[in-house]
């Protein structure tokens, strides 16, 4: 998330802002950052509101109507969204995967598990994927995608250091592109408008 902030503060992401952190962990890292940096952040999870799925599914709904989000960047967000909050965010809901999607995705690949796998399987490149959140995992249309080398000498680690540069590039560049209204979805593929 420093990443998107930073480029948003340098200028580089016309029309983007951050208007709240969201967070399902107490705890995590983002809301520590967005406090640090005086972002609005909330923490709200299922056990926030008190086990309830309906409930917590209407809480998310109101949040993001009483802050007027209008796009979603998901960053290190594990847990699957309602299908109606999907819906009613339909191209609007953006990922970052450290893999080349469809291969090494799905609910239980994220994290170090992705290196790991690609390694596994003797993969000759890796890399990252920003794509829309549909109500499969890791199935939306890709927005963009770039490859780098698998090196023989590669511990998960290592691979996880270059995809993260990656990610790192494509993320803000596609949370910028989707604020510029310059991405357009047809029959599954992501077209950008110049």
């Amino acid at each position: 998330m420093a990443h998107i902030h930073q480029e948003i503060a340098e200028g580089k992401l016309p029309g983007a802002e951050i208007a709240l952190v969201l967070s399902n962990n107490s705890q995590s890292g983002a809301l520590e950052y967005a406090r640090k940096h005086g972002l609005p952040e909330r923490h709200l999870s299922l056990a926030s509101s008190q086990g309830n799925a309906v409930r917590f599914h209407r809480d998310l709904m109101d949040l993001m109507d009483n802050k007027a989000i209008d796009i979603i960047a998901l960053a290190g967000y594990l847990k699957k969204l309602p299908d109606a909050f999907v819906d009613r965010f339909n191209n609007r809901i953006v990922n970052v995967h450290p893999a080349l999607l469809p291969s090494f995705g799905g609910s239980a690949m994220y994290g170090m598990r992705v290196h790991e796998a690609v390694l596994e399987r003797g993969c000759k490149v890796s890399g990252a994927t920003v794509h829309f959140v549909t109500m499969d995992y890791d199935a939306g249309p890709i927005i963009l995608q770039k490859c780098c080398p698998v090196q023989e000498d590669d511990s998960p680690e290592s691979l996880q250091r270059r995809v993260r540069k990656i990610e790192f590039e494509l993320f803000p560049k596609a949370i910028g592109l989707l604020a510029e209204d310059k991405l357009i979805v047809k029959n599954n593929r992501v077209h950008i408008l110049p």
